[in-house]
């Protein structure tokens, strides 16, 4: 994609708010996609019938969240889908559901959301680190390396949609009969040789969470080909006595489980599905946005001599919401200046390295006990910055932040001299 240097250089030269100059971006990049008056009107009939409760309609065909168990499996290509109240719900039925026990090792890389480790400790298994390299997909050495005779799992997660190399995790993972699962919260509408992410492994799990592709507030989904993992998932999310017959999936393994399996009532309810059904139909469209804006974005950054742009793997889709970037020459306490100068000119950004307390940096998951030492991602996460491209920008949008952007790092650089600028 070709860049309007003229357009860009405008921005560029933009005074900065500090240096006594306007702000000129005035879109708030913190709002979440908007939901459709089609689930809104839904959402209100349900509320005016007080049919919140999966459970509390007379049947499958009529219960909100089973439709949208349906519409899901038909999107994603999969043969059960399973609504449960947020993403993290669903990785760890999809963990327990595959015969994840106490004392097992899951392999799992090391750049991801907190909630993914959580997930493992949370069965009891132990969560074994993968180093990442600075396009977020995983170090295939390190993780053939890291597999030994207790590891039973691998929970990839493609973390802000970047995708590993999934036909080698693949075929490592069936080789040393490894259960693959995937955590593709990030990944909605991301294909990989033209399959769903999320597909790919024995299960799949999705984020509906308000800063996704899909916006509910809260909510997830599983999803699997596994008639099993499917049946006894559904009762671990609260499907107890009958409540399985108001399900998509309709199986006589129910009977040999049920009374078997404890349950954890992770449920979604009717309103919140009501929410995300016609956000389903959407995907492609927003994709096709997502895409034009990271691409120009990208080209724009990377105008910079100090940024540097993740590779994408040509066999990948995108489906980008966010866009990440590493900002190369400078220390941490000039990235801290970064961020704050950012969000003064009304643009919010994440540099991870520098973020005190940032829950995607795994040195930060001190309940894991032991931090390991993963130098190479450890490396690339000083200087790693992730940034929001919601679906409402446009061209004109894009050429404005990244010129703010470019426009600060040369800011701070020109004035890298002692007590010129607070951080010194």
């Amino acid at each position: 994609m070709k860049i309007a240097k003229n357009k860009l250089r405008k921005y560029i030269s933009k005074t900065l708010v500090r240096e006594g100059g306007k702000k000129i971006f005035n879109k708030n990049m913190g709002l979440a996609d908007p939901v459709p008056e089609e689930g809104i009107k839904r959402a209100v009939e349900i509320l005016r019938k007080s049919d919140l409760y999966r459970y509390g309609t007379p049947s499958a065909e009529v219960s909100e969240v089973t439709q949208l168990e349906n519409d899901f499996a038909q999107y994603i290509g999969a043969k059960y889908a399973l609504a449960v109240n947020s993403c993290s719900s669903a990785i760890f039925l999809s963990l327990i559901s595959s015969g994840i026990k106490q004392g097992d090792k899951v392999l799992v890389p090391a750049v991801t959301f907190t909630a993914v480790p959580s997930a493992i400790i949370n069965v009891g298994a132990i969560p074994v680190l993968i180093e990442c390299t600075e396009s977020y997909q995983i170090d295939i050495n390190d993780f053939k390396n890291k597999i030994s005779k207790e590891t039973k799992a691998f929970l990839i997660s493609h973390m802000r949609g970047h995708v590993s190399d999934m036909d080698e995790i693949v075929k490592i993972c069936k080789k040393n009969n490894i259960i693959l699962l995937e955590d593709a919260a990030h990944s909605l509408g991301v294909l990989w040789k033209g399959k769903q992410t999320g597909t790919i492994g024995k299960v799949g799990s999705y984020s509906f969470q308000s800063h996704k592709i899909i916006n509910s507030g809260e909510g997830g989904m599983l999803v699997t080909d596994d008639e099993e993992i499917a049946v006894k998932a559904t009762i671990y999310s609260g499907a107890f006595e009958n409540w399985w017959k108001k399900h998509q999936i309709q199986s006589d393994l129910f009977s040999k489980y049920l009374m078997d399996i404890p349950i954890y009532n992770l449920r979604m309810s009717n309103v919140t599905a009501a929410l995300i059904r016609p956000q389903i139909k959407l995907i492609e469209k927003k994709t096709k946005i997502y895409i034009k804006n990271y691409l120009l974005m990208s080209n724009i950054l990377s105008t910079s001599i100090y940024i540097t742009v993740p590779k994408r793997d040509p066999r990948e889709r995108m489906s980008p919401d966010t866009i990440q970037f590493n900002i190369h020459g400078f220390s941490k306490k000039e990235l801290i200046f970064f961020m704050e100068i950012m969000k003064e000119e009304g643009l919010s950004i994440y540099a991870f390295g520098a973020d005190e307390g940032n829950v995607r940096v795994y040195t930060n998951w001190r309940y894991l006990g032991s931090i390991p030492n993963l130098p190479m991602t450890q490396n690339f996460l000083k200087t790693a910055c992730d940034f929001r491209l919601p679906v409402f920008l446009n061209s004109e949008d894009i050429y404005m932040m990244g010129g703010i952007i470019i426009n600060i790092l040369n800011y701070i650089f020109n004035k890298r001299v002692v007590g010129r600028y607070p951080i010194y």
